[in-house]
């Protein structure tokens, strides 16, 4: 299957933008008449035949549209730290889509090693990612975010912080709290981990402290472990 994303697309007819179109033509050389697959991330996916195949302005026809394909029976919002070195974050952003995210919300933290993204730059390593694993759902990127502001928001489902201070009270293990199909919502925090100030803030607005396991992880790590988790358990 080839997938391309065309967030804007209007059924029945459609004109790939100009980079789509020359990767359509040029790269992967398809005709008139051959078949591709377009989504509009918003979990619409649609088999389309090729009408004109100019390698500017491709124009294709759907010929069938699959609604709500292959959905998510949960949400999983990862609210995570920027790494100093970016591509150890997007590695993140790329495997965690594979697996299954519903938002990505970069987090500006106390002991932060990262403070600005490049917000363009990561919406095409995820965008890349979707049409790799073939997905008709692109996870929504925030921009940088403060964490109390994460803490704060008005959030429906499980909250859950990843930290490893052991001065705090027990953190159970990730996968034996999880409720399958539902919202759920997990800070990971950077490499010198959440602040003492910034755990008690989170177990007061209702966030549950949890483990990833015996072994001392890196951000990216933690982060795209914390995914598998979720997806595990919800497709048991």
């Amino acid at each position: 299957m080839q997938l391309f994303y065309s967030p804007n697309i209007i059924p029945p007819l459609y004109t790939l933008e100009e980079e789509e179109s020359k990767h359509c033509i040029r790269v992967l050389r398809l005709k008139q008449g051959d078949k591709l697959h377009l989504t509009d991330g918003k979990g619409n996916l649609y088999l389309c035949r090729i009408v004109d195949p100019h390698h500017k302005h491709c124009s294709v026809e759907v010929v069938e549209t699959y609604s709500e394909y292959e959905k998510m029976p949960y949400t999983l919002t990862m609210a995570v730290a920027p790494t100093k070195n970016i591509d150890r974050y997007e590695w993140f952003l790329e495997k965690a889509t594979e697996v299954g995210v519903t938002r990505f919300i970069p987090i500006e933290c106390a002991h932060s090693e990262r403070r600005t993204i490049k917000h363009e730059r990561e919406f095409k390593v995820i965008t890349s990612a979707v049409k790799q694993s073939l997905k008709a759902y692109h996870p929504k990127l925030d921009d940088m975010t403060p964490l109390k502001e994460v803490i704060t928001m008005p959030f429906e489902g499980q909250k859950f912080i990843a930290h490893c201070d052991s001065s705090f009270p027990e953190r159970p293990y990730l996968p034996r709290i999880i409720k399958k199909n539902e919202n759920i919502l997990i800070l990971i925090g950077p490499e010198g981990d959440f602040s003492p100030e910034e755990i008690k803030f989170a177990l007061a607005n209702g966030f549950q402290p949890i483990s990833l396991g015996h072994q001392r992880l890196r951000t990216e790590t933690a982060a795209v472990v914390a995914t598998v988790m979720v997806s595990t358990i919800n497709g048991e």
